[in-house]
């Protein structure tokens, strides 16, 4: 079971965009997959089209990490309800559902005993290939908690000086971290989102990335897309968007899993 947290220590990046086409890539591939949604905004939780009210809360579980059995309290994606009925049976699409709860974590000064409590959650669970935990923009406990569960980091960065400068925080922080509480901890990559052609800027930063990433800067670039909004705010799977708008941007998500599984 691959673990990964989806973070970026710079908000508005599309972090949890690339969390949800990553789970529509996983849905897409076959991979049994299990959504952990960190972030106390729970834009994942929404945008896997979970009911609210389901489940129990990723606040909860943490509260409660010495007697959760995880089973009892994920949610299936509503997305499952929109594959096939001959998929549908087949496929494995989990959620621990995100909400303003957790944010009790979320302290800078948490605890390392704390740090651990999601890993003691996920070191007990099985069936699932793939765990995406989607982090808040901060290296605050949540993130802490998820980086410390996880075998790698993913990390998200738009092409601009902003995020450029924040992607290479995040990159010292992953390994301070790691040489002092998650030594499995690794940068898994790159992903660069919201790339557009027509801009000098963007080539600029890009060719910036490729030097000072190297082989951490993941291919394929997400380009960005004018329908991506309106998917998200449907809480669909890309991969199942009628058109040919975004077909580009679903195979961009399946070679990226393709190279994090």
């Amino acid at each position: 079971m691959q673990i990964l947290s989806v973070s970026s220590l710079k908000g508005g990046v599309g972090k949890t965009s690339v969390t949800m086409g990553l789970a529509s890539a996983a849905l897409h591939q076959g991979v049994r997959a299990l959504v952990v949604d960190l972030d106390p905004h729970a834009d994942s939780t929404t945008g896997l089209a979970v009911t609210r009210g389901t489940g129990t809360e990723a606040g909860q579980l943490l509260r409660d990490a010495k007697r959760t059995t995880l089973s009892d309290h994920v949610v299936r994606s509503g997305w499952l309800d929109l594959l096939p009925a001959e998929q549908r049976s087949e496929a494995t699409l989990d959620v621990v559902v995100g909400s303003a709860l957790s944010a009790a974590f979320d302290r800078p000064d948490i605890r390392p005993r704390d740090m651990r409590r999601l890993r003691m959650i996920l070191d007990r669970v099985s069936g699932y290939d793939l765990v995406l935990i989607d982090c808040p923009p901060s290296l605050a406990g949540l993130t802490r908690i998820g980086w410390s569960a996880s075998d790698g980091v993913l990390l998200v960065a738009e092409p601009s000086l902003f995020s450029v400068a924040g992607t290479e925080r995040t990159m010292r922080a992953i390994r301070m971290f790691s040489n002092e509480y998650a030594p499995q901890l690794k940068s898994a990559g790159v992903v660069v989102n919201r790339a557009r052609a027509d801009s000098a800027e963007h080539e600029y930063r890009l060719l910036e990335m490729e030097r000072l990433y190297k082989d951490k800067l993941m291919l394929p670039v997400l380009e960005e897309n004018p329908f991506w909004q309106q998917i998200q705010g449907a809480a669909y799977p890309v991969h199942q968007w009628p058109g040919e708008q975004v077909k580009d941007l679903a195979k961009s998500f399946d070679q990226l899993l393709k190279q994090l599984v």
